[in-house]
Order: structure tokens, then C-alpha cells, then sequence
């Protein structure tokens, strides 16, 4: 009797085939793993360079596959009906290595993940796309999941495939896009890209969009992570939301964490600090962007890896033990945030997928004439839920308790920075990208409905109705507002350097532009910038803008900053210039910490006038006149505004009991005596609770020791005044006696 020859699985259709191994296949799961055909059952594994390849069956049996070219295996098993569990020892050389088959599982997305994503209403989707860490089928892997919608294929290849991605082919999880593929056995710090077959059959090698860490620069690829951070600002994250922002204290020191002190890492700056920001008196710090970005001279603005903090400084986990340590000292974290833009680096996401993805298609709505980057496509539903959840992402996971906003005038006008011809109008043959608004309000909504607490910013530099505006209020635009937290007041900004950049003799020209700001104060909720923009490239440093001798440009400093935390608005100072740096900033050496240096001739200089941003921050905190009504036109009252040839200003500020403050300010050289300043008449006299010439600041100790006593003569329109000296180049803070 003759034996048997033993069945072979059937082989795979050629074209299926070739499509398989081009890594154009869009349901590899279709042909490898095991799957039940007439008589039993064929196992079918793609395992390029090995030499052999054995199913490890229940019970122990084994059945050994056939390699039918090209790295492909496969088998026929009798008799079995079902899909058991099994694994595969796959041989390389003398080495045999027990794995378990990435295609014998079902997807590992869920429907409600699919529905969400369909519909651009994901509003976590850092949890169902990218690299996650997960239990499933029974088996510990690692779930990659990536959109790619104009893909013919996508593979995940890493460290752990030796960077050759033939044999971990992807399934499309049908019209949403997305391309997933569990791979038991891969679990955090496995380095890893996505091999994407474009619609022309080129292949390109992609770093993971959705990546929560990454490699460090100039590396580019992603890393598997999870965190373990077990957080320890429970009662920051508690009453954080306790007073609307707009009605609390908010002065902000601005930070480039790089260059703050070159070197350090996330936990080395967590030690030093909150420590020097709590002894400053700023009740938050603003990071420049920290998310990862290749190009360290863009300083964070041209963004790579928007869900994963920049790897220069340390992992995820690190990040989050700065942002603790930063709550636990009572100081609040805002975060530049980047929307914007991106780059067009070829691993990134121009063209993510061969085609335009995350860009507009029309390169008059995609490539930035400024900056040499491209504008995301605001009107696709994948790209604003991309962004819409990157930004509840860094406020969720990162604790993060406010987000600026960068170039937010690139994004709402159509026409920003190009010339007649080189741009289209909305559909009501207007300038403004309607798309980017709805995004905005969208993403502002969003932030504020999930994370409790948070206050968004933007740096819009136009006259655009509304950026602080609720989403629901229309405005004479048409538009209902952005609903932005805030706004920084770029034209208080330019208006008040160009008069201090002025010689005294000629301010009295400029007067106005140190009043105009009053004129729309109560038009948007404002926050007073001094940035990092003011003192780089040309601008020169704060205190180098003064005009006059070294003495002089101090006491402009010194006035200007007195003058800055009187005015309605919250205010951002940029590192450095707390101690008045005269340089402009550099990202290659950062703040000039020796000038501070007590065996430097001149550092009681510097010295002085950080003392005075201390005095300033900590005078204000307990001041409710200098925040509480920012945004109402109650809390200001000019008392001169006109003394134009004086160089003099003077208004008051009131809380919400009408408790007032007193700001008076002296922008000429020259020492004025018996002063008369128009006062109300409800209090006998005025004390002294914070001068800028005083000697322990730097300056001539022109101060006040005892209360000015009100008369009842009128002046300035008001029954009662005060006469007082004020000193040269200086602002003086009074409160009632």
C-alpha cells in the first residue's frame, strides 16, 4: 500500500502575492496567520531571512513550515477546525527564536476608536493611534496604529525587524484610513517607523505622527513608550480653576528650557527652577515649544513631533516631574503650542502618505511664504482632530494649565504675507480662512470643556473682533469670537518700546503712544508681552534699547517695567531680562548668569534690578487693584494723561471694593518737586509701597518716606490732590495710608 504524500497549502494568488512582499497589501491578515480551508487548517507566516520556520500547535505538536521563496512559510494541518492558540520558532542561522504571530489576532482598535476618528471627534486620539503598549489575545505586544488614507501599503519596521519592514505589513481598517497591526513581544524603548507604499509604489520611511517620545535629534525615529509618572500636584490641579484667569494674578516669566541653564535636563531644571521663579515672585512660567522639533535654531517653531516633548532634555515621564515640581512650588506651567506650521522634512509629515495629508492640496493655501513650511489643512476633519486632540493632550496628560498660541494671524487670514494673485478667497470672496476659525473655536472649546482650569493665549497681531469672544457671541464680522483665554497685546508692545527707545527730549512727540493702548484695553482680555521676539536678532536686549549712559538706560528699564505691571493686563517678561542682560539672547549660551556673579564689578547693577522684579511681583500678587479688573473699565481711572512736555503719566487702579492704586510715572531725566497729582478725596493721605529709584534697585533714592497728606485742593479734575516729588526716569506705586 502506498503512503500518503502530505498536503501542502495551497500557494497564494501571484498578484496577492507580489503585493504582499511590495508592501502594497491592504489585509495581510488575509493571507498569513492560520485560517480554516477545506480539510483542515493553513498556517502561513512571512518571515524574511530565516532559514526555518516551525507552528508550536497545543500540546506541544509541532508542524513545520515550508518556505516557499521570498520568506515566505507555510503549512497544512489536517483536521483542525478551529484557529488554535499557537506560536512560531523561527530559525536565523544556528539561533531559534520563540515569537507569537502578529496575524492571528483581531484588530486591536475598537469600533467606537474607528467611529470617533471617522468622524474627527476623537478627542483622545493619542490612545487609539500611534504606539501603545497593550494586552491582547491573550499575549503582551505593542499596538501601531498610523492614518494614511492615500497609502497602497503601510509596514512597521524598527530595531527590532533591523530596520527591513517586509515581514510586519499593516490592514487597513477600511475608509477611516487608519493602518493597524499588533506585534506581541515588542514592548517601551523599541525604536520604530512606518515603511508607507506611496500611490506611485515608491516607498517612504516615516516617523510615527502620533509618537508620545521620540529620538534625540538629529535622529528621527520614534520610540514605544508608556508613562509611569505617578503625579504629585493634587491640590495645584484642584484649585487651579478656583478664579477666573482674567480676574487673578498672572505674571509670567517666558523660558527657553534649552539655553535657560545649557546642559541641564528636565529633572536637573526641576531642582533650579521653581526655585528661581518662586524667589522672582512670577506666578507662572511660559516654555517656549517643547515639543520635538529637528532644527534646535527654530527653537521649538517648526514642530516634528507633536505629541512627544523634545528628547534633548530627557523622556515624557521627565517632563512631567518638571511640570510637578513647578505645581508643587505654587508656580502654574503655559506652553507654546504651534498649530500653525510644520516643516517639510521627507520623514515628517509633508506628503505624509505620498500625497498632501496634513497640508491643504493647493500650494496657495499650503506653503507659508515666510518661514519655508506648510499650513495645515484646517478644513479636513483628520487634520483638526489632530490637532484639537494635541492640544487637550498636553493639558491632560502633561497637566499642562495653559497653551499659547503661535502665528495665530498666519492662520486667519488667507492672505497673510502674499502678495495680489497669490492666494484664493473664502467663499464669500473674503480674506479670512474660514477653516482656521472654525478649528480655533473648535480646539478652544474643546480645551476648555476637558480640562478644567486652563487658560489659552493667542498671538494674534492684527485687529481681528472677537479672539477673547465666547464661540457662541457673533460679532460685527460675522464670526462668532475664537474663544481664546487671552490675547497678547502686540500694539502696547510696539507702541510703549518706540517711545522708550526715544531720547526725554523727545517723548513729548510720542506722549500718545504710551496712552493709546488705553483706548481699546477693554476690547479683548490682554496679556502685556515682553518676549523673546523683542530681544533677538537685531532688536537688541531690553535694557540696550534704553537711550542714554548706563545709568540711564537702568532707570528707563527699571521705569518701563514699573510702568508694565501698573498698566491693565497680565505680563510676560523673557529670561534675562529680570537682571537686564545687556545682550540680546542667544539660544547657543542663554541667559548671562555671571553677570549676577558677586566677583563682577558691576553686578549690584543687574542685581538691583532684579530685586525690583521680585518687589514688583510680590507687591502685585497682593494687590488685588493691579489684576482684579483687568478687563473692566472700572479698574482704570487716568489722572494725567496729557502732560506730554512733563513726560509724565499718572492713573489709578481699582479692585473690586474700589480700593484704588496710585501709578505715577516720570519718563524724563530731571527730578520734579512738589508735584501736583489730582487724588479722590476719600483718603488723608498716600504712602509709598513701591519706587524704581530707589537706592537698593540702582537707583537715586529719590523715594518718599513719609505719606503725601492730601489737600483739598482740586487739580486734575478732581476735589482733592497731593503734591509729591517725583524722581527722575521712574514709575512710583501708592496706596492709601
Amino acid at each position: 500500500m502506498t503512503a500518503k504524500t502530505p498536503r501542502t497549502a495551497p500557494p497564494l494568488d501571484p498578484g496577492e502575492r507580489a503585493r504582499l512582499l511590495a508592501g502594497e497589501h491592504h489585509d495581510p491578515h488575509a493571507l498569513l496567520g492560520a485560517h480554516p480551508v477545506k480539510g483542515g487548517l493553513v498556517i502561513r507566516a512571512l518571515r524574511p531571512w530565516a532559514s526555518a520556520v516551525t507552528a508550536v500547535l497545543p500540546k506541544g505538536r509541532k508542524v513545520e513550515l515550508t518556505h516557499d521563496g521570498d520568506g515566505i512559510f507555510s503549512a497544512f494541518v489536517p483536521l483542525l477546525r478551529k484557529v488554535p492558540a499557537y506560536e512560531l520558532r523561527v530559525r536565523y542561522g544556528d539561533d531559534e527564536l520563540a515569537v507569537q504571530d502578529p496575524y492571528r489576532h483581531l484588530p486591536s482598535l475598537g469600533e467606537l476608536d474607528l467611529h470617533l476618528i471617522g468622524e474627527g471627534r476623537h478627542e483622545e486620539l493619542w490612545t487609539a493611534l500611534g504606539s501603545r503598549v497593550m494586552r491582547h489575545g491573550g499575549v503582551t505586544g505593542t499596538r501601531f496604529a498610523v492614518w494614511a488614507p492615500n497609502a497602497r501599503g503601510v509596514r512597521v519596521t524598527g530595531d527590532f525587524t533591523h530596520w527591513d519592514g517586509t515581514g510586519l505589513p499593516m490592514r487597513s481598517l477600511g475608509s477611516t484610513g487608519v493602518w493597524e497591526l499588533f506585534v506581541p513581544g515588542i514592548g517601551e524603548g523599541a525604536v520604530y517607523k512606518y515603511d508607507i507604499t506611496r500611490p506611485d509604489g515608491s516607498h517612504t520611511l516615516r516617523a510615527d505622527p502620533m509618537a508620545r517620545r521620540t529620538e534625540c535629534p538629529p535622529d528621527t525615529a520614534s520610540i514605544v513608550t508608556e508613562s509611569h509618572y505617578e503625579w504629585s500636584d493634587q491640590e495645584w490641579m484642584a484649585r487651579r480653576g478656583a478664579r477666573p484667569p482674567h480676574e487673578a494674578p498672572i505674571s509670567v516669566y517666558e523660558v527657553h528650557l534649552p539655553s535657560w541653564r545649557p546642559g541641564l535636563t528636565y529633572r536637573q531644571l526641576a531642582d533650579e527652577l521653581p526655585a528661581y521663579v518662586s524667589e522672582l515672585g512670577f506666578t507662572h512660567v511660559e516654555f517656549m515649544p517643547v515639543a520635538e522639533h529637528p532644527f534646535g535654531g527654530s527653537w521649538g517653531y517648526q514642530v516634528t513631533g507633536f505629541y512627544a516633548p523634545t528628547a534633548r532634555l530627557g523622556t515624557p515621564d521627565d517632563f512631567k516631574f518638571l511640570v510637578d515640581a513647578l505645581h508643587r512650588a505654587g508656580i502654574g506651567v503655559l506652553m507654546d503650542w504651534v498649530p500653525a506650521h510644520f516643516p517639510k522634512d521627507d520623514w515628517a509629515l509633508a506628503e505624509f502618505d505620498g500625497r498632501p495629508l496634513y497640508e491643504h492640496e493647493d500650494p496657495r493655501r499650503s506653503h507659508h511664504p515666510d518661514w519655508g513650511t506648510l499650513e495645515f489643512d484646517y478644513g479636513r476633519k483628520e487634520v483638526r482632530n489632530f490637532l484639537v486632540a494635541n492640544a487637550v493632550y498636553w493639558c491632560q496628560e502633561f497637566h499642562v494649565d495653559g497653551l499659547r498660541v503661535d502665528a495665530v494671524a498666519s492662520m486667519l487670514y488667507l492672505d497673510y504675507s502674499r502678495e495680489y494673485g497669490e492666494w484664493l478667497p473664502n467663499e464669500h470672496g473674503g480674506r479670512e480662512n474660514l477653516d482656521a476659525v472654525a478649528f480655533l473655536q473648535e480646539m478652544n472649546a474643546t480645551v476648555y470643556r476637558r480640562c478644567p482650569g486652563i487658560v489659552t493665549f493667542a498671538e494674534e497681531s492684527t485687529a481681528w473682533d472677537g479672539v477673547t469672544r465666547a464661540t457662541d457671541l457673533v460679532g460685527p464680522g460675522g464670526h462668532g469670537g475664537l474663544g481664546f483665554g487671552m490675547k497678547w497685546n502686540m500694539g502696547w508692545m510696539h507702541d510703549s518700546l518706540q517711545y522708550m527707545e526715544k531720547e526725554p527730549v523727545h517723548r513729548k512727540y510720542h506722549h500718545h503712544e504710551m496712552t493709546f493702548s488705553m483706548v481699546y484695553a477693554y476690547s479683548e482680555n490682554y496679556i502685556l508681552p515682553i518676549s523673546h521676539d523683542e530681544v533677538v536678532h537685531g532688536k537688541r536686549a531690553l535694557v540696550s534699547k534704553m537711550p542714554g549712559d548706563w545709568w540711564q538706560r537702568r532707570a528707563n528699564h527699571r521705569a518701563y517695567l514699573g510702568f508694565m505691571w501698573a498698566h491693565p493686563g497680565k505680563q510676560l517678561l523673557f529670561m534675562g531680562q529680570e537682571f537686564a542682560q545687556g545682550s540680546e539672547w542667544s539660544a547657543d549660551h542663554g541667559p548671562e548668569w555671571w553677570l549676577l556673579d558677586p566677583g563682577y564689578g558691576a553686578q549690584a547693577d543687574h542685581r538691583g534690578v532684579k530685586d525690583l522684579v521680585r518687589d514688583l511681583n510680590r507687591v502685585y500678587t497682593a494687590t488685588p487693584s493691579l489684576w482684579e479688573r483687568d478687563t473692566a473699565p472700572e479698574g482704570f481711572e487716568w489722572v494725567i494723561g496729557d502732560a506730554a512736555d512733563d513726560n509724565v503719566l499718572a492713573f489709578l487702579r481699582y479692585d473690586g471694593f474700589g480700593s484704588p492704586l496710585l501709578a505715577v510715572c516720570n519718563f524724563s531725566p530731571v527730578v520734579r518737586q512738589d508735584y501736583r497729582i489730582g487724588v479722590p478725596d476719600s483718603f488723608a493721605a498716600w504712602g509709598e509701597v513701591l519706587n524704581t529709584d530707589a537706592a537698593r534697585y540702582g537707583g537715586s533714592d529719590v523715594v518718599g518716606t513719609d505719606p503725601v497728606k492730601t489737600e483739598t485742593v482740586p487739580w486734575h479734575g478732581r476735589a482733592a490732590s497731593v503734591r509729591m516729588t517725583l524722581p527722575p526716569l521712574a514709575t512710583v506705586w501708592l496706596r492709601p495710608a
